[in-house]
């Protein structure tokens, strides 16, 4: 069974884990969820509430870790799932988080990058040249990390899907799913 391996940890955003976690293992794919260390991981839950100038933030579903960084030998995975959240804001600053995209990155393997998932490749060094989507705040982020910032529910950008945030799944998980399919039947 092909494996995929999803990078996250702590505040990380429920939907943007739990979708594409779910969505693979529906098509079959064995799904690991890397980490900075083995844990239960707190994830939380972001909305957009009227007046608000941002979103806000809950307590979401907590999921245990089956792998550290560290322990992470990318060739054994077939893609990558960035997801967003405010974890991208720390697990970004892991030379191992890096090594892991860099690795995706260079070897052209499907790559799904949510919402501030994106700020991961930024600090990776891989984004330069590239055109990808995020949540649309983080857009000075992006072009500071030499890529051209799309406004887009699904970007596609050789085997690099993007988009904004949860609202996008549907589009973004189809053509990620699609690019998959095509270079690594589950």
């Amino acid at each position: 069974m092909a494996k995929v391996l999803i990078v996250t940890g702590d505040a990380a955003e429920d939907l943007e884990v739990f979708y594409p976690y779910q969505r693979l293992l529906e098509e079959g794919y064995d799904v690991h969820v890397a980490a900075p260390t083995v844990k239960k991981l707190q994830f939380v839950v972001h909305d957009f509430v009227d007046g608000f100038d941002t979103y806000t933030e809950k307590p979401g579903h907590t999921w245990q870790a089956d792998v550290a960084f560290a322990d992470v030998d990318p060739s054994d995975y077939v893609a990558l799932v960035i997801p967003g959240g405010r974890a991208p804001e720390y697990i970004r600053n892991d030379a191992d988080c890096q090594r892991i995209v860099q690795h995706f990155y260079g070897e052209a393997k499907p790559v799904a990058q949510l919402c501030h998932g994106p700020l991961i490749a930024a600090a990776a060094g891989v984004l330069n040249g590239r055109k990808t989507s995020a949540y649309p705040a983080l857009a000075p982020d992006i072009r500071a990390g030499g890529a051209e910032w799309v406004d887009g529910e699904a970007v596609v950008d050789g085997n690099v899907v993007s988009g904004r945030a949860w609202p996008d799944h549907p589009a973004w998980m189809r053509a990620f799913m699609t690019i998959l399919k095509e270079q690594a039947p589950a």
